[in-house]
């Protein structure tokens, strides 16, 4: 199946079965969610995705179809389970590639922090093929920001909110308020009040603010239709 409008909008995935067995909140979502607000980007839809390499690279071919920009958190660590470079990869048949710098850096960290060397911390210097390095200056494993085809960009970061949130302003953030426009960004930001009520039911309520529930902010725009 194929959209009959171009894609629009940023997503947001999260990636760890953590997440999904509810063993933590998923605090990262809400944060970038306000971030995004806040640079004025459209924001349409969260996804949470286990450590499943299959699940994942179906997740983000998806996204790729309808979104501008896919932003990614979780899984870039050293286990096993963290797959989400090397899935991102494969959803794009893309090659990695080790970078000397990347590896020399999480060297100088561990050994600073008087921290054993161990062989898997290796796998998180490598990056597809033409990726631009997310530098992380905190911990060891860095994102990205890349563009594996015309029209979309994935932008990878850690899980750990931290790490996450350092990222984000000094490399991602600058970024997405560049290229806001060309995202579908309004130029502006959304802003939203939360209301408080009491002592009238939900329906009562939603009669007496109609002209308010029939208004469409932040804009709305159609999600693409899909045919076969």
């Amino acid at each position: 199946m194929t959209p009959t409008s171009s894609p629009s909008g940023v997503e947001i995935l999260c990636i760890g079965t953590e997440l999904l067995m509810g063993s933590i909140l998923n605090g990262n979502a809400r944060w970038l969610a306000e971030e995004l607000a806040s640079l004025g980007l459209p924001h349409y839809r969260q996804t949470v995705v286990g450590d499943n390499r299959a699940r994942l690279i179906q997740a983000v071919r998806e996204a790729a179809v309808r979104s501008s920009v896919l932003i990614c958190t979780g899984g870039l660590g050293p286990t096993p389970d963290d797959l989400t470079t090397e899935a991102l990869a494969a959803a794009f048949g893309a090659e990695l590639q080790e970078r000397a710098g990347v590896w020399a850096d999480i060297q100088a960290k561990l050994s600073g922090r008087g921290r054993p060397m161990a062989a898997s911390n290796r796998k998180q210097a490598w990056l597809p093929v033409g990726a631009e390095l997310l530098a992380n200056p905190t911990g060891t494993a860095p994102g990205m920001i890349w563009s594996p085809q015309p029209g979309f960009t994935l932008i990878s970061f850690p899980g750990v909110p931290s790490e996450l949130r350092a990222m984000w302003e000094q490399t991602a953030r600058p970024w997405l308020k560049e290229h806001a426009l060309d995202l579908g960004g309004s130029g502006g930001v959304y802003a939203s009040r939360m209301l408080r009520f009491a002592g009238i039911g939900e329906s009562n309520l939603a009669e007496q603010v109609a002209d308010l529930l029939e208004g469409r902010t932040p804009p709305w725009r159609p999600m693409p239709a899909w045919g076969t």
